[in-house]
């Protein structure tokens, strides 16, 4: 219990000169506490790890960047000089939204999400990879299967390519939580892999990277989550499923 006793002044105060006193102290902590607010929105970081709750995958949430245009912008890099700027991480995918890993859940937030890609008059080339986590109740199938129906309902001219698509939907399952993102150059830029995009590669079957330019990127809207409301970087280990012929490390991926 806190007491307070009030001067012989105070006690004096008629009762309009009390409320003109309250509202000044009133006043005076809206103004400190939005001081502190204004003080901790500026020492957050550009970039900062967050548990991921999976062994080998680490996200890395962003403050004030598109994690897609970042990606893209160290692998169309990293093509074109094919210097190698790292040595553990093996991976890196921008992650651009999440839900709850459910059929039904899925469904209906991707019916939303993938429509700045893919809904008319929008169109494109797309393939879809997945890949799970710490999760036994999705089936691969099933989520392939209903995605690429949500994707050509949007627009029959959407159409699957899995040589050299326009558009690679990433589906990245860790425990309940459903990572989602769409990328571009992923058969030219290895898989998004930072060892393997290094290498020289006659066999690529696209010559430049992707034309969008960075303003036509910044145009696409990306629709808030329910379960993050900022964006996020993961990284991650090579799985023996993978591509055997790609050496062992650590894979990093965007959110």
């Amino acid at each position: 219990m806190l007491c307070v006793k009030f001067s012989d002044h105070e006690e004096r105060l008629s009762g309009s000169e009390r409320e003109e006193d309250e509202d000044d102290v009133e006043a005076a902590l809206k103004k400190e506490v939005g001081q502190i607010r204004a003080s901790t929105e500026q020492k957050l970081r550009r970039f900062q790890s967050v548990e991921s709750g999976a062994n080998n995958v680490v996200f890395i949430r962003t403050q004030g960047i598109e994690p897609e245009n970042l990606v893209h912008h160290i692998l169309k890099d990293m093509h074109a000089t094919k210097k190698k700027k790292t040595r553990v991480i093996l991976r890196m995918l921008p992650i651009s939204g999440t839900c709850k890993a459910f059929m039904e859940d899925m469904k209906k937030y991707t019916e939303t999400f993938f429509e700045p890609w893919f809904k008319a008059p929008n169109k494109g080339t797309f393939q879809i990879v997945y890949k799970a986590r710490n999760n036994s109740h999705m089936s691969r199938e099933e989520v392939i299967k209903e995605l690429a129906g949500i994707v050509g309902g949007l627009n029959p001219e959407n159409k699957v390519d899995l040589n050299n698509p326009q558009y690679t939907i990433v589906v990245e399952i860790i425990k309940n939580v459903c990572c989602l993102s769409v990328v571009r150059d992923y058969v030219l830029f290895r898989k998004y892999n930072l060892q393997e995009v290094v290498k020289s590669n006659k066999d690529d079957t696209q010559p430049t990277p992707s034309s969008l330019t960075e303003e036509q990127n910044s145009k696409v809207v990306k629709p808030e989550t329910e379960e993050k409301s900022s964006k996020e970087v993961k990284q991650e280990n090579k799985n023996q499923d993978e591509i055997e012929t790609e050496p062992k490390g650590n894979d990093a991926l965007t959110v």
